[in-house]
């Protein structure tokens, strides 16, 4: 491969735990990582930490320096037919020559339950040394068996310090200077993402002509166009949401179907998705059907995950935006909400009090209750209100 085609995160990947900037209390001199490197005994474990923070090249070193062989898939679009073959090789591998394999599942915790659950007996026999990242909180997105199984690793987030070394590692690297303006916009923008940091810093080198320091204006531009990706987190999350939820409600399929699109292909949390399609069905569909169908893709996508279940998705977003539209029921509970709101806790007429008791009854809780009578039952303060309009 031409070196000039290698990303230049990959290119300055460390190749051994003293040249890793930050992570200390795991690969320091007394790291605990250090230590079970030195018993020779490497466990199946979870790197828990924020986005590039350094849980692939930890993986990927624990691979080299056991000299096992590193297999890297990501949750987000990974069949379990594929890591069923990787376990298979793994597995031969181990009977014919010795040598371990390292299985590394980036975002496992877009593995649903059945996909984790099939990592187990593989795990439990040793076939792979399984090491899984996540950004989310292991102890609510991992199964309980997997999680028994795994020793968890807390990576922490890169000071300020450490991804100053980062940037200058880089500067060298692809011959440049930056000013002082521009380095404190960048690492404001990456946002300790060291990752994302070194991305900026390449285009800009790509992008700068000459031997100019780069400036404030080239990290600019450079972070723009790094950003044009989806950020599941950030402005872009929402208002790609928002554009689905707003053309499902203007019955625009083809704009309903780009968007759920763009949200799949960047990974988005479809659980997430299929979230926003159930608050949307009681909200704005006039058919009680639609929120069946929201809480079946929901389901689906809970117990399938990605791939598969984008197609969950893209049948429950044509369901609902070709659905005669109705936000009758939605308006009048927030009208409903808004009056509860102003007066609080009015009266409940007697009538329609619970009268458990004698004492009750002797208080007329209850009393000229009628089951079909047409008189309102609210409050004295608001009786004869009207919330639901249905037109």
């Amino acid at each position: 491969m031409n070196e000039s085609s290698i990303p230049l995160a990959e290119t300055l990947r460390p190749k051994n735990f003293d040249e890793v900037i930050g992570q200390q209390h795991l690969v320091g001199k007394d790291g605990v990582v250090r230590k079970l490197l030195k018993s020779g005994f490497i466990p199946s474990m979870i790197l828990w930490g924020p986005p590039g923070c350094g849980k692939t090249t930890l993986a990927y070193l624990l691979s080299t320096l056991t000299n096992s062989i590193f297999e890297s898939k990501s949750a987000v679009t990974t069949k379990l037919e594929e890591v069923r073959a990787i376990v298979k090789q793994a597995d031969e591998r181990l009977h014919t020559t010795g040598q371990r394999t390292v299985l590394f599942i980036d975002e496992i915790h877009r593995f649903n339950k059945a996909q984790q659950d099939a990592l187990l007996p593989h795990v439990e026999k040793g076939t792979v040394i399984f090491i899984g990242a996540t950004t989310e909180n292991p102890s609510f997105e991992v199964i309980s068996p997997l999680l028994s199984r795994c020793r968890v690793l807390v990576l922490k987030p890169l000071t300020t310090e450490e991804l100053n070394m980062i940037v200058n590692n880089c500067l060298s690297h692809i011959k440049k200077t930056i000013n002082d303006d521009g380095r404190t916009f960048l690492l404001e923008i990456s946002n300790g993402d060291a990752r994302q940091l070194i991305t900026i810093l390449e285009i800009a080198g790509t992008l700068n002509k000459g031997k100019k320091p780069l400036t404030l204006s080239d990290i600019e531009e450079s972070a723009q166009r790094k950003m044009l990706q989806y950020d599941t987190t950030g402005d872009e999350h929402y208002n790609t949401i928002s554009a689905l939820i707003k053309s499902m409600r203007a019955s625009d399929v083809d704009a309903a179907l780009y968007y759920l699109a763009r949200m799949v292909k960047a990974g988005e949390d479809p659980l997430f998705i299929a979230r926003r399609m159930i608050v949307f069905a009681s909200e704005d569909v006039a058919s009680p059907t639609a929120l069946v169908v929201a809480n079946s893709v929901f389901q689906a996508c809970h117990q399938i995950g990605y791939p598969e279940c984008q197609e969950n998705l893209a049948a429950g977003v044509v369901y609902l935006a070709k659905s005669v539209k109705d936000r009758s029921s939605y308006d009048a509970y927030m009208s409903a909400l808004k009056d509860v709101e102003v007066y609080g806790n009015l009266p409940i007429p007697l009538m329609i009090r619970n009268a458990p008791t004698k004492l009750m009854k002797e208080l007329e809780y209850g009393k000229g209750y009628e089951k079909y009578s047409k008189e309102s039952y609210l409050p004295e303060k608001i009786k004869g209100k009207k919330y639901y309009n249905k037109s």
